[in-house]
């Protein structure tokens, strides 16, 4: 059963929504993209935005005023923001760098392509440079999203690195950041959400 069956089921049978994993995670963000990207630009063929169009007829999502896009992202919103508690600035962030960097239809292979890159070298620095950090129990959030937010900090301030690989990976995130506007809290609330997931997906292959 897909992720969309699995959460319609759920709302059907009245059940409270399980926060999934790090892959489902991604999944919804690749959606809200592809739906703000179709509604800025005025997209109507579903058929480029692949994500989207099976979101959309998996949950069902009527078009909204024959604008696609619309009410894909409105619907995509609320579930992040319900099963991850994804906050405001997530989506905030997102939509004014999409206003700036994908401005017609011929940008959004570019963008997309920028974005994806720019979110691997985030996943990979950050969890490299936690480390041990990254062994602390998922139940204490407060202290994880401290030590997030600690880490972001120092790749985006940090002048000097002991290795030079480091150092040449936040510097490029410093520029990829500047280029598509994101601050250091959006990189924040990005990489908390994928820590807390991916500790949940641990302790459940641990149960196993």
């Amino acid at each position: 059963m897909g992720l969309f069956s699995r959460f319609k089921k759920r709302k059907d049978e009245g059940e409270t929504p399980a926060k999934s994993g790090v892959e489902d995670f991604m999944n919804f963000v690749r959606i809200y993209l592809q739906a703000s990207i179709a509604a800025n630009l005025g997209i109507s063929n579903i058929k480029l935005m692949p994500d989207l169009a099976m979101f959309k007829r998996t949950m069902h999502v009527a078009t909204a005023n024959n604008k696609l896009g619309v009410a894909e992202r409105a619907k995509a919103r609320k579930i992040m923001q319900a099963e991850y508690g994804t906050a405001d600035i997530f989506f905030t962030q997102l939509d004014a760098s999409l206003k700036r960097g994908c401005k017609s239809q011929q940008a959004i292979q570019s963008y997309t392509l920028r974005f994806q890159d720019y979110l691997t070298n985030l996943v990979t620095l950050t969890t490299s440079l936690m480390k041990w950090k990254m062994q602390v129990p998922r139940f204490m959030k407060k202290a994880l999203r401290n030590m997030t937010e600690d880490t972001i900090h120092k790749i985006m301030t940090k002048p000097n690195w002991k290795k030079t690989e480091v150092m040449a990976t936040a510097f490029n995130l410093r520029k990829q950041s500047q280029s598509l506007g994101f601050t250091e809290e959006w990189m924040s609330e990005f990489m908390y959400n994928i820590i807390i997931l991916a500790k949940s997906e641990k302790r459940k292959k641990e149960k196993i």
